[in-house]
């Protein structure tokens, strides 16, 4: 009887860090792919052998965590090259994120556009227009790298169901 019941306990936790994680894909206070994460160790841990979890699977959920974070902080300053920015404005895009994130949800957005124009403008001496396509280019590659973010999410969810009951 008590398996059972730590089996249920197991699956009520994992759920929900795995809830709250693809959440957190979109809620930027909310660390999504770390509560994803945080899930497939939790119910490895507290199911020990008989989770399905293998090791290798924590190892590949841990890179496609840390690939995650690097698509969130990088993709502003991606898009801005991509439109023709300079280092300048890539690193306005990269800073204006990360001021961003305290104004959310808006100031995700209008983070890297502001930062990236305004160094653009300031610093790499562009006339108005080019330092506007570059602020604009930081938003596509937000919004880029927010898509990004969904399909990570999607695959290491997927990836720990298919080791628990495929695989494991």
């Amino acid at each position: 009887m008590w398996d059972w019941l730590a089996d249920t306990g197991a699956w009520v936790v994992t759920s929900c860090l795995i809830v709250a994680g693809l959440a957190g894909v979109f809620l930027p206070f909310l660390p999504g792919h770390l509560l994803i994460f945080l899930a497939a160790a939790a119910h490895w841990w507290m199911l020990g052998a008989d989770a399905g979890v293998e090791w290798w699977t924590l190892v590949v959920l841990g890179l496609l965590l840390v690939g995650s974070q690097v698509v969130e902080y990088l993709s502003g300053a991606v898009g801005t090259r991509w439109f023709g920015g300079s280092k300048w404005g890539a690193a306005g895009a990269v800073a204006g994120g990360l001021v961003g994130i305290f104004f959310a949800p808006f100031g995700l957005l209008l983070g890297p556009l502001i930062g990236a124009f305004l160094l653009e403008w300031i610093f790499a001496k562009k006339k108005m227009k080019p330092a506007t396509v570059s602020g604009v280019g930081s938003v596509i590659g937000t919004v880029g790298g927010l898509i990004v973010k969904v399909v990570i999410a999607g695959v290491m969810v997927v990836y720990f169901f298919v080791d628990v009951f495929l695989i494991g």
